[in-house]
């Protein structure tokens, strides 16, 4: 199984890396009926943390940000899929008990863990550009207000050669 395929199939929704239930299914080779009975008879083992059920709306979201969760008659389930977090899909393999899962579940745990690397270096890299751009920032600053007051500074002085020379030594009745 290529971890590119897996990487496409993990959504972020409420602040959680997760997979859907239909993906999961197709994954596992498995309807995805059977894997929502399977789970259903192990709820006690899928927190919400683990594991929760969609809204329409979340849905919806995800159908437009992705082309590939497809909208129409016959295109989708009537119930709301099941999101399961990297933890309950670590906890699927316990309740589908099949060698495909388990090697599968390898799979996907490896693209949730390259996912967060991936996430953690990409901050460690927004930190430092943060802090150049803060530092040259202020440089430019300094230069800008430098080269401004040169600029005006030119102005002023030509402006100054229009004016009319108001001289105090001349006497009032000249």
């Amino acid at each position: 199984m290529e971890l590119d395929l897996i990487k496409s199939k993990i959504h972020e929704i409420r602040g959680f890396r997760i997979m859907l239930d239909f993906d999961l299914a197709e994954l596992y080779h498995v309807e995805t009926k059977r894997l929502k009975e399977a789970v259903r008879r192990n709820i006690n083992r899928f927190p919400p943390d683990f594991m929760f059920e969609l809204t329409k709306d979340e849905l919806d979201s995800l159908r437009s940000q992705n082309a590939t969760i497809e909208k129409g008659r016959g295109k989708f389930s009537k119930y709301l899929p099941f999101a399961f977090t990297e933890q309950g899909v670590a906890m699927l393999s316990s309740v589908l008990n099949s060698d495909i899962s388990i090697e599968i579940n390898i799979q996907i745990i490896r693209a949730f863990v390259f996912l967060r690397q991936y996430a953690l270096s990409h901050d460690d890299v927004n930190k430092k550009l943060a802090l150049l751009e803060s530092k040259y920032d202020q440089r430019f600053q300094d230069i800008d207000a430098a080269i401004h007051y040169l600029i005006n500074k030119d102005k002023k002085k030509s402006d100054q050669s229009k004016r009319n020379i108001i001289d105090y030594n001349k006497s009032e009745s000249e």
